[in-house]
């Protein structure tokens, strides 16, 4: 895409301009993560969820209109300022789990549906790009996509990402301690529509055991009616004359919120503890590192074969000479592998050793790896491409098991879930600067590093980098969180642990209300209760 807006013709020099745009998303999104996460400790996750897929799909849309680089910058801006849904989407599993043995499992996921989509949208985007080229016979020349090539991938993008947000609006249900007892009529319509869906399939079996059975048969179907034109007339759990308005039940909503009411600490600078701070530290170094190996590594794989002589132990060039079609089979390889090793070794690994004991073990012995990778040119030729392939094999796993691990230390290491978001805010934020700053910083020791003869300038300035993050480890404590806490017997913390519900109270007076009367020998009046039920 940046090739197409003829900025340059020396080919060597579009890395520079995809560089800018890719940092353009990272660098807003670093400024925007912290401000999101606040956003949605004050509001809720599941609005900020929202519009941050609805942000990324105007954003996208921008981006496939751009005529001009500074556009497509402007648009990828524009995404990372509208999107902070990955430091809230950590901060909803992390309130989804309540059980701290099933946090591996649960952190799994997400990483896994990311390689997915890894993997599919790169392939998406460049099966739909440039149409008219394409595919002439579906998309004529001079049309709107002939005068914008790169939009339609970004439209179809932005079409299932508002499709996302319309799932989410009906189904997706609020995580905050605190919001989640608020009514909310997206996922009450949701529901509604799961039930209408169910009972028309269920319609024909119904009606013929209607008929099998006589007149007599009947079917008492409730809340027909979509949410917000329900009634309770002919209820047999409330009288008619107490059908509950939509004020009445947002008073009971906010009355089960105030008596759910967590203790804890709210302000943003009590959520920073020393625990919360190494954790965000060590996820910085670990997404600078690791975005730098992404990006050195396809380098490497495609710089010509040296014939000059080495000076070991430092002094030598070349890579393997690669063909693009090489390098990317390679690299899909490592994504299926990725999304294999997400759901069953970080799971075992985890539950095995500990989150501690394995983030440590692979940030301990991750320098090992920027120290060899140089030397794979050296190699005999039959031994390269397998030793290419362990590198790629032995990075990933490293990968899958630190960043899960992380993601589990830091969210234990708040000191309240009244805080996750601006904690999970704060951590995103510092991966997006790292992965802005890792790229450029590695491009530029690597070519520094062919200017003295040595390839491996960048790789072992990773290597450095990861035994930071190494001896920075060793502070890491396994802090015992909200899930290690019992709950305080006066804390009620769901209307389900209530004594008595509201709605089931108010029914149980309505229903008393009306049954009849009669006088004691004292005069009192009482209630004439009978023991007999009539089945009529």
């Amino acid at each position: 895409m940046v090739l197409s807006f003829d900025i340059t013709s020396n080919t060597r020099q579009i890395a520079i301009y995809v560089g800018l745009v890719t940092s353009a998303f990272a660098f807003a999104e670093f400024s925007s993560g912290v401000a999101w996460g606040r956003i949605s400790d004050k509001v809720g996750r599941k609005p900020v969820l929202l519009f941050g897929l609805a942000g990324t799909a105007l954003s996208m849309l921008a981006f496939g209109l751009a005529p001009s680089l500074p556009f497509a910058m402007l648009g990828r801006a524009l995404g990372g300022l509208l999107n902070g849904n990955m430091g809230v989407l950590q901060t909803t599993v992390a309130e989804i789990v309540t059980v701290k043995e099933h946090q591996p499992r649960a952190y799994a996921i997400m990483p896994f549906v990311w390689c997915l989509g890894s993997i599919l949208g790169p392939a998406l985007g460049g099966a739909l790009a440039q149409p008219c080229k394409n595919y002439p016979a579906l998309f004529t020349p001079g049309s709107l996509f002939d005068r914008y090539p790169f939009l339609l991938p970004n439209l179809v993008c932005a079409v299932v990402l508002f499709g996302g947000v319309i799932i989410g609006i009906l189904f997706l249900e609020e995580t905050h301690a605190e919001k989640k007892y608020r009514r909310d009529i997206g996922t009450e319509v949701g529901r509604w529509l799961l039930q209408k869906s169910a009972r028309a399939a269920q319609a024909i079996p119904t009606e013929k055991a209607a008929a099998a059975q006589g007149p007599n048969y009947e079917v008492l179907i409730e809340d027909e009616a979509p949410p917000g034109y329900r009634t309770t007339d002919g209820s047999p759990r409330q009288s008619s004359s107490r059908s509950q308005s939509p004020a009445a039940h947002r008073r009971r909503f906010a009355s089960t919120a105030r008596r759910t009411r967590i203790n804890g600490p709210r302000g943003t600078h009590k959520a920073f503890t020393k625990q919360v701070v190494l954790n965000i530290t060590g996820f910085g170094i670990l997404a600078f590192h690791s975005i730098s190996f992404d990006q050195l590594m396809p380098v490497f794989l495609s710089e010509p074969v040296s014939h000059e002589s080495p000076s070991l132990p430092f002094h030598f060039t070349g890579g393997f000479a690669f063909s693009s079609k090489t390098i990317g089979f390679m690299l899909s390889v490592q994504g299926v592998y990725s999304m294999l090793a997400q759901l069953f070794i970080f799971p075992l690994a985890a539950s095995r050793f500990g989150t501690l004991r394995t983030f440590r073990f692979v940030v301990m012995t991750w320098p090992l790896l920027y120290l060899l990778v140089p030397y794979l040119v050296l190699l005999p030729p039959a031994l390269q491409r397998p030793g290419v392939y362990f590198c790629l094999l032995w990075k990933i796993t490293f990968h899958v098991l630190a960043f899960p691990s992380n993601a589990i230390l830091l969210t234990n290491s708040a000191p309240s879930s009244l805080v996750l978001g601006v904690v999970n805010g704060a951590a995103a934020s510092t991966a997006s600067l790292a992965r802005a700053c890792g790229p450029t910083v590695s491009g530029l020791l690597h070519a520094y590093g062919l200017e003295l003869g040595s390839t491996g300038l960048a790789w072992w300035a990773c290597a450095i980098i990861s035994l930071i993050g190494a001896f920075q480890s060793l502070w890491l404590e396994e802090v015992k969180g909200r899930m290690d806490q019992e709950t305080p017997d006066d804390e009620i913390h769901s209307p389900e642990e209530a004594l008595i519900d509201p709605l089931t109270l108010d029914a149980a007076i309505s229903a008393a209300g009306d049954l009849p009367k009669y006088e004691d020998e004292t005069g009192s009046h009482l209630l004439k209760i009978d023991s007999k039920l009539s089945l009529n």
